[in-house]
């Protein structure tokens, strides 16, 4: 089976978040690295794993950052790594599939699955061969223990407790 590695300079993970119930903030991962081997026609043989700097991501806000990267929500300093390792591939359609996995964010493990769609695999000019995937999943941020939050006069919380994820890969084939 083809094995691939993430290509870091077009990959990238974003999450969304409900601010204050009237806006959505919006921040981004750069530094991934992974590995996975897939086949589109086997996909009970496939596998990924990746990971994160915690510390990585930018809101474009650098108190913010600073915030979300603290005990309150990533606590980098004593986690400074996001992983994901599969423990399942299911194809659901023409270029679709389900990838369960574990995802461990602050030390705490919990099943996801991710909506993944696949691109390519194509040539390209630099005499490699590449694959693309989007995938997309939400989560419970108190599920993984970033609980910080603050009541809103008017009810509602200042931070709110689903994050979606989007994460694109580009990957180069290296075997």
């Amino acid at each position: 089976m083809p094995v691939w590695e993430f290509e870091p300079g077009h990959t990238s993970a974003e999450f969304a978040v409900r601010h204050m119930m009237v806006t959505i903030v919006r921040g981004q991962f750069k530094n991934l690295k992974g590995r996975f081997n897939f086949d589109p026609r086997d996909s009970a043989g496939c596998f990924v794993e990746a990971t994160i700097d915690a510390a990585s991501f930018t809101t474009e806000e650098p108190e913010r950052d600073a915030h979300l990267r603290s005990a309150d929500f990533l606590d980098v300093a004593r986690h400074p790594t996001i992983t994901f390792k599969s423990t399942g591939v299911e194809a659901t359609g023409t270029n679709h599939c389900k990838v369960t996995g574990d995802l461990t964010i602050r030390g705490v493990t919990r099943p996801i699955t991710l909506d993944v769609e696949y691109f390519g695999p194509v040539d390209t000019p630099f005499n490699n061969t590449r694959t693309g995937f989007l995938a997309r999943t939400r989560i419970n941020r108190e599920d993984f223990g970033a609980s910080w939050n603050s009541p809103m006069p008017g009810g509602g919380w200042v931070v709110g407790k689903e994050v979606e994820i989007t994460i694109d890969v580009e990957a180069i084939r290296v075997d």
